[in-house]
């Protein structure tokens, strides 16, 4: 992968692996204030969370971790129950994207719970319902699975931070033949959603994946992303994750 192999050059001529994993951690601008028990931890816990774009092999998190230690955020550390995928250089590919899976069967028989527990992440982005609207699984349903999954986060950890998706589109003629429009409807219902979940403790950011993303040049097979593809992935997720870094 071209882009990847020019990623871990580019890692590799700054500041290099090594000393990007023994740099002072920089702290991160979301732990300003709270009471003493919720002080910062050395690591930034950050859990990729959603199915097969993100997970199978999901390449978009290695560009995102290299970029951010070339950004000077070395405590980051992604979490997550599976292993990464190969990617062309070395990463942290922790991560919990599991193919095939559907948001709302993942909120139905409270998967998410476990994974918290055994990962422990402080902030959450989540790409997930591709699998939901192949399925013909109404908007709302996916909405109130995507509620069901926030509560458990703020269950687990009342001050997770949560990136939301809007997913990036489907090609109806590799896909299914109304998939292309069905991401755009729950992509358009996602903002609303967010935003009466937001708070100050617990934000919950919408970060659009869906703009400028080209199912012919940026996916493979109409639906997952190509080199391209998770480049632009990479790059919206880096933009809504450095403010919350610092």
């Amino acid at each position: 992968m071209d882009t990847l192999v020019r990623t871990a050059m580019r890692l590799a001529a700054g500041i290099g692996l090594a000393a990007a994993l023994t740099a002072a951690p920089t702290a991160p601008a979301w732990a300003d204030g709270g009471p003493a028990a919720e002080a910062v931890r050395d690591a930034v816990r950050i859990m990729p969370l959603g199915d097969s774009i993100t997970g199978s092999p999901g390449c978009w998190r290695a560009l995102l971790w290299a970029d951010l230690r070339e950004a000077g955020h070395t405590d980051a550390d992604f979490v997550g129950t599976r292993p990464g995928d190969g990617c062309g250089f070395a990463y942290d590919g922790d991560n919990e994207g599991h193919g095939g899976l559907l948001v709302t069967d993942v909120a139905r028989r409270g998967l998410l719970v476990d994974w918290l527990d055994r990962t422990d992440p402080d902030v959450v982005l989540m790409h997930f319902g591709t699998n939901d609207v192949w399925s013909a699984v109404p908007t709302a349903t996916v909405l109130d699975a995507y509620s069901t999954l926030v509560a458990q986060m703020r269950e687990h950890n009342p001050r997770t931070r949560i990136l939301v998706a809007q997913i990036i589109p489907m090609d109806s003629e590799r896909s299914c033949a109304e998939c292309g429009q069905r991401v755009r409807d729950l992509n358009a219902a996602i903002p609303a959603w967010a935003e009466s979940l937001d708070t100050r403790r617990s934000p919950v950011e919408v970060v659009d994946q869906w703009a400028g993303f080209d199912t012919d040049a940026d996916t493979y097979d109409g639906v997952h992303p190509s080199d391209s593809g998770n480049r632009k992935i990479a790059d919206h997720w880096l933009e809504a994750l450095l403010p919350l870094l610092g």
